[in-house]
């Protein structure tokens, strides 16, 4: 009886957002360990959530993303759905330097396409679509780091 990627990737999401160093698990056929040191960067995803601060944090996030795309896709992404980063890690394309991207622009995705993946305390997640559609924007270089909830592509739905 092992996990599945979901229940790794939900418990990947639940030790960065918990602070905890190290979580593991051990079944019959089945051991994961799960250990981070990168708790500055867990911080700076928790703290938008207390109320308190919201002034603090807001310039951080802000620097992080708006480069990326901001200034054009505020008025795209009202057709568009976005297809976001469930975790905190790095961003890859294609599953190895020598193969294709999984997607590029122009695509037409279904719901439970392999898109891109992202590498957590070395796992790699592989990161399906939710929706059917078309790629309409890549918002992320490859190899760059990604935060929880950090905008990847665009997509049209159809």
């Amino acid at each position: 009886m092992s996990m599945d990627i979901k229940q790794i990737q939900d418990l990947i999401k639940f030790v960065a957002k918990s602070g905890v160093n190290e979580v593991s698990i051990e079944e019959k056929d089945f051991k994961i360990t799960i250990k981070t040191n990168q708790e500055p960067t867990y911080v700076t995803a928790t703290v938008p959530v207390t109320a308190p601060q919201p002034a603090a944090p807001a310039p951080a996030p802000a620097p992080v993303e708006a480069p990326q795309a901001a200034p054009a896709k505020t008025d795209d992404t009202s057709n568009y759905v976005t297809i976001k980063s469930p975790m905190i890690g790095t961003f890859y394309r294609s599953p190895s330097p020598d193969k294709p991207a999984f997607v590029n622009v122009g695509d037409d995705i279904t719901a439970g396409k392999v898109v891109c993946i992202v590498e957590a305390m070395k796992l790699f997640n592989e990161i399906e679509s939710e929706v059917s559609g078309k790629i309409v924007k890549v918002l992320v270089e490859d190899a760059q780091p990604v935060e929880y909830d950090q905008p990847l592509f665009l997509v049209e739905p159809k």
